[in-house]
């Protein structure tokens, strides 16, 4: 357990963690053994299931399971329950939450992966001084990160103690040795592949994402050409201000509200995908668990259960009126 946990920390310091995240070993006995891990988004009652089915020794968690202060953990509570069944079953629990958001590489290269996007730089770097600025593994992907995803590219072939390089799915990593903090920094910009309409582009989204019931919506003229994409994975509307700064032509992330996305378009902002919260961030898992495996040969799994709390959608009786509109008379799996 200490080996797989010091390798964590060093490929997502808890510095780099923002102030009010909740990171790293929350469970489990420093000298425990490790010989199967679950790569899952969110510590629920159906992912820890899963993992006590499989045989799991560790959990790694992208969403904390306590990130606000608890005085018990009783398991009168859901998340208490949690805490019990996994003690019990002698399960540990590592989250790397933001401090995975902000790496290099991190969530957001695992999803420009998706889409192919080459020459990544960041969406909001790192502020001047911080703990992810300045501190922490060789931010460069030219010299360090995880290959590619265990979903698309099998398992990771040999790698240096830095562990394998760059990002699956055709992503070019972000930024290089002389970029500030070695690309770091929350979301990636990047080219697609060929241009495409925002209509294609969101077609595009829904069929290279995981499936969920929310699938992917777009805002903006849907003839708009696409070039430039931003990506970040999980909630992203606080970064709408940068994207539109940064002049991209889209920008992908989850959770966008009404308003915010009305005043950024009204002022000439990008267009705007929103796709589910946990489809965004499921890519992610891929490359933390070849990272795992070539590094120390840690075994495991990546849980697929769409934990997105949507599980329904129905196109509105008016989508007639709208000839872009994705035609999904029927829920997503």
């Amino acid at each position: 357990m200490a080996d797989v946990v010091a390798e964590l920390d060093r490929w997502y310091p808890q510095s780099w963690a923002q102030e009010w995240d909740r990171v790293g070993l929350v469970l489990g006995e420093p000298a425990s053994p490790v010989g199967r891990v679950a790569y899952v988004v969110d510590v629920v009652p159906e992912t820890v299931a899963e993992a006590l089915d499989a045989g799991a020794d560790l959990i790694v968690a992208h969403h904390p399971l306590l990130l606000r202060g608890v005085s018990s953990v009783a398991p009168t509570t859901w998340k208490g329950r949690i805490v019990h069944q996994l003690i019990r079953a002698d399960v540990a629990l590592y989250v790397a939450h933001t401090n995975a958001d902000v790496a290099n590489p991190g969530v957001s290269d695992a999803l420009a992966a998706r889409f192919g996007l080459t020459g990544l730089r960041p969406l909001d770097p790192p502020t001047p001084g911080s703990p992810a600025a300045t501190s922490g593994p060789v931010g460069s992907a030219a010299t360090s990160g995880p290959v590619g995803s265990a979903a698309t590219s099998g398992p990771a072939g040999p790698a240096g103690p830095a562990g394998p390089v760059g990002s699956a799915g055709g992503g070019t990593p972000a930024g290089g040795p002389g970029s500030p903090a070695g690309g770091r920094g929350i979301g990636r910009i990047g080219e697609l592949p060929r241009p495409m309409t925002l209509a294609e582009l969101t077609r595009h989204a829904a069929a290279v994402l995981p499936p969920t019931a929310w699938g992917v919506r777009a805002a903006g003229d849907p003839e708009r050409l696409i070039r430039t994409l931003a990506v970040s994975g999980g909630s992203g509307d606080s970064f709408l201000a940068a994207a539109t700064a940064a002049g991209v032509d889209a920008y992908l992330t989850s959770d966008l509200r009404h308003h915010p996305v009305g005043e950024q378009l009204a002022a000439g902002g990008p267009a705007l995908l929103d796709a589910a919260h946990w489809a965004t961030e499921r890519p992610w898992l891929d490359d933390v668990a070849a990272h795992l495996r070539a590094t120390l040969g840690v075994e495991g799994y990546v849980s697929d259960l769409a934990t997105d709390p949507w599980t329904v959608h129905a196109a509105s009786s008016t989508a007639h009126h709208h000839p872009h509109l994705v035609d999904d008379k029927e829920p997503r799996p």
